[in-house]
């Protein structure tokens, strides 16, 4: 039999049998250290339930706020938003294929049009990366030219994650510019990070910036084989509709800052990992 029943069990044997007085002290004291096990209980289980699947991966959602959580083994790296991400003559951080240019009429969506020639894209025409493409990223800080690579993000500086478009249009999944936080499980190498980029919707969930899989664990990441990517399992904590409120442009230093406050109040990474060891 269960110690704790048998426990029980005998209490309540014991109080049936002294004075009223001693059984009501008793028994409020026995009430009070029951409530108070169930308290530790209760704080101590997973507050995240099974919200959806999206290709195979399952999303656990928080049912007191819009959080969620996911996990994924897979792994691809997007250059796109750094200043030398694509060359006219391919010695760009990744494959100028992966642009779609020139043959693919879905380039637009990766490389500036030259604003005088819509057919071509542009060429930076001065500074550190002079003659290379202007590489876009979907989140941009518009106060800047189209053309000016600052304006957007650096997949080489900034931990960044991509959401295929297809889970983007769904409804909770979020917005550009929200923020997260990523773990990787068997390091214990952790980022935060914003959603910064739309990639195809036939992709998996698990396409993130350079800069975030270098903090995930990774050494010399490259686009263009996915070499030096992280091992492990990668947790990936979203807060959703964050950048209501967090506006971009944010810097590195304030990605972590306000994704940690993020963190802290759905009880941190604690919280998660009751769910992990279900």
């Amino acid at each position: 039999m269960d110690l704790g029943v048998t426990w029980i069990r005998q209490t309540i044997y014991h109080l049936l049998y002294l004075p009223l007085f001693n059984a009501t002290f008793f028994l409020i004291l026995f009430m009070t250290i029951i409530f108070k096990c169930g308290t530790v209980s209760a704080d101590s289980m997973c507050n995240f339930r099974v919200w959806e699947n999206y290709k195979s991966i399952t999303l656990y959602r928080s049912p007191t706020s819009s959080t969620y959580f996911y996990l994924s083994n897979h792994m691809a790296i997007d250059a796109d938003g750094s200043p030398n991400a694509y060359h006219p003559d391919d010695i760009g951080l990744d494959y100028l294929a992966n642009s779609g240019y020139p043959n693919k009429r879905w380039w637009k969506s990766i490389l500036v049009v030259d604003p005088h020639d819509n057919r071509n894209a542009y060429v930076q025409q001065s500074g550190e990366y002079k003659g290379y493409f202007v590489s876009k990223t979907a989140l941009q800080d518009k106060t800047l030219l189209p053309t000016n690579p600052k304006r957007y993000v650096d997949a080489r500086n900034i931990p960044y994650i991509v959401f295929p478009r297809s889970f983007w249009k769904k409804k909770g999944t979020g917005l550009l510019g929200d923020l997260g936080y990523a773990v990787n499980l068997k390091t214990g190498d952790k980022t935060a990070f914003v959603v910064a980029d739309i990639g195809p919707s036939r992709a998996s969930l698990g396409e993130v910036s350079i800069a975030l899989a270098e903090k995930l664990g990774g050494n010399n990441v490259n686009p263009r084989n996915g070499s030096g990517i992280p091992e492990g399992e990668i947790l990936y904590v979203l807060f959703p509709y964050s950048s209501r409120v967090h506006k971009w442009p944010l810097s590195d230093a304030m990605i972590d800052n306000q994704s940690n406050l993020l963190l802290k109040e759905i009880g941190g990474l604690d919280q998660i990992h009751l769910c992990l060891k279900k």
